[in-house]
């Protein structure tokens, strides 16, 4: 196996492992509004994360910037409670969403900095050998994308049978599965409280 082919399983296993619950819940926060008719929508904002994080994930693996650890683990959640509140005040969630607001792209991604920071503990420690990073860097992001790519179709799969053979409201579902993250997140970030 090749070192591109390495990465790139490494970043798919580090999206679909129980381990990565913060980036699954993140991820379930901005899917659970939507049925499977909003994929190409979904994926959009799903690449405006991975953009995000991969520019803050390369800054970081390569020293040139540098957080604090404790912040951005505290700040994690954050972006997940944010995203899961801001789905109880959505009112219009009945038919195909039809318009990109880009506004909510740019929140992503700006949320995608964040979790970018927390990937590159773990990436730098897998790097600490390689003499070039830019291909393992590469490769571990088309990995993470691929994975979260898959998490967000499995997510879309499941509540579009819900909602559309189980006829459970969009609104119930949304509801019940952000207030299942709020109340998985709220303990999170008073555990990494960082001060």
């Amino acid at each position: 196996m090749n070192n591109f082919t390495s990465y790139l399983i490494l970043g798919l296993q580090h999206i679909l492992n129980v381990q990565a619950i913060d980036h699954l819940l993140f991820l379930l926060s901005i899917t659970c509004i939507y049925r499977f008719y909003d994929i190409k929508r979904l994926f959009f904002m799903i690449t405006a994360f991975t953009l995000g994080h991969s520019i803050t994930l390369a800054l970081a693996t390569l020293h040139w910037i540098n957080f604090s650890a404790t912040w951005i683990e505290f700040l994690i959640p954050c972006t997940i409670l944010l995203s899961a509140t801001g789905n109880l005040f959505k009112n219009d969630l009945q038919g195909k969403q039809k318009n990109m607001p880009w506004l909510i792209f740019a929140l992503i991604s700006g949320f995608g900095l964040i979790h970018g920071l927390g990937f590159s503990n773990y990436l730098q420690s897998l790097l600490g050998s390689e003499n070039s990073l830019l291909e393992p860097l590469f490769a571990f992001n088309i990995g993470l994308e691929l994975g979260q790519i898959a998490v967000v179709t499995a997510f879309l799969l499941v509540s579009t049978f819900l909602i559309e053979v189980l006829r459970i409201k969009i609104r119930h579902y949304a509801l019940a599965i952000s207030g299942l993250i709020i109340g998985l997140v709220l303990p999170m970030i008073l555990e990494r409280w960082p001060l």
